[in-house]
C-alpha cells in the first residue's frame, strides 16, 4: 500500500486474493476491469482502482498453491452490466450466476482464472 489515503475506523480498507497465477490474474483484472498493479516481487501485486496512476491500493493478488472456494463475496459496481459480463468473459473469466434481477438492481458472479468468486451488479 504505497499511497497515502484516509482510512476509516472499521471499514473495509483493502481485500487480497490467492491466485495461483499472479500474471494471469493481473492479465485477467485489467482486461476486465482496467485495473492497475504494484508489483512488489513475484509472488505479490498491489491493486489500484482503474482511476489513474494516483489511485490508491484498494487490494492485493497474492500467489499461493490453491484458492478455496468460499469466504467472502467482493461485489464490484457496473454502469453498464452487459458490457461487463462481456469483459469478463472475454478475458477468460466464467460467469456461474446470472445476470439476474434483485431487489435494486441487476447482478451476476463469475470465477476468475483461478477460481476466485466475485460479484458484479448495476442500479435498476
Amino acid at each position: 500500500m504505497t499511497d497515502s489515503v484516509t482510512h476509516r475506523q472499521h471499514a473495509i480498507d483493502y481485500v487480497e486474493f490467492a491466485v495461483t497465477d499472479l500474471a494471469e490474474a493481473k492479465r485477467f483484472y485489467g482486461e476486465a476491469f482496467g485495473w492497475q498493479f504494484t508489483d512488489y516481487g513475484p509472488e505479490y501485486a498491489g491493486i489500484r482502482s482503474p482511476h489513474g496512476e494516483s489511485a490508491p491500493e484498494v487490494g492485493g493478488l497474492r500467489r499461493d498453491t490453491q484458492v478455496q472456494a468460499g469466504g467472502p463475496l467482493v461485489v464490484l459496481f457496473s454502469t453498464a452490466l452487459e458490457e461487463s459480463v462481456q469483459a469478463v468473459t472475454g478475458a477468460g473469466g466464467t460467469v456461474v450466476n446470472g445476470p439476474y434481477d434483485f431487489p435494486g438492481g441487476r447482478r451476476f458472479h463469475f470465477t476468475d482464472p483461478s477460481g476466485n468468486e466475485l460479484a458484479v451488479w448495476t442500479e435498476a
